[in-house]
């Protein structure tokens, strides 16, 4: 393989991860507009559950909606605006963070199908464990943003045109 081959598959790998992020931050941000799926999950978790004695559950599925879709806007503009590209993608952190919070205080997640050996139950186990790729995605692109915004003295337009 060639250097250049090399480098157009890493390429490729990295638009392909920064926009499948963007794409599936903003379906499962829709989502939340259509159906309550977070409730099981937040309503078990110690460090969520209170949400409900101040918000409904709509409202609360709501502001997390919200909140994916526009981290998902903001990964997006990475090419433009570094900056805003990288509060996107910390705040992509923070709510992986979240859910992935959810696979030790979510009763089911983890099951003895295998005898002694626990395993990821299908619904929800396996269903948050895709949050770990992708929070190291988010991970990534927060700091694949964060160079060119200090390399340039946090002056996105300047990034764009160097």
């Amino acid at each position: 393989m060639t250097a250049s081959m090399a480098s157009r598959l890493t390429t490729v790998g990295q638009t392909v991860s920064r926009y499948g992020l963007v794409i599936v931050l903003a379906w499962i941000g829709i989502g939340k507009y259509v159906k309550m799926e977070a409730r099981v999950l937040i309503e078990h978790s110690p460090f969520m559950s209170w949400i409900y004695h101040v918000l409904s559950v709509g409202a609360v599925a709501a502001t997390l909606g919200s909140a994916e879709i526009v981290a998902a806007v903001l990964i997006a503009l990475r090419p433009w605006w570094p900056r805003l590209s990288a509060l996107g993608s910390a705040m992509a952190v923070g709510l992986f963070v979240g859910t992935l919070s959810f696979l030790f205080t979510t009763p089911g997640v983890i099951v003895n199908h295998a005898g002694p050996i626990p395993v990821l139950g299908a619904q929800p186990g396996q269903f948050l464990l895709k949050d770990l790729v992708l929070i190291g995605v988010a991970i990534w692109t927060l700091g694949d943003a964060l160079g060119p915004a200090h390399k340039f003295g946090g002056d996105a337009r300047v990034a764009v045109r160097r």
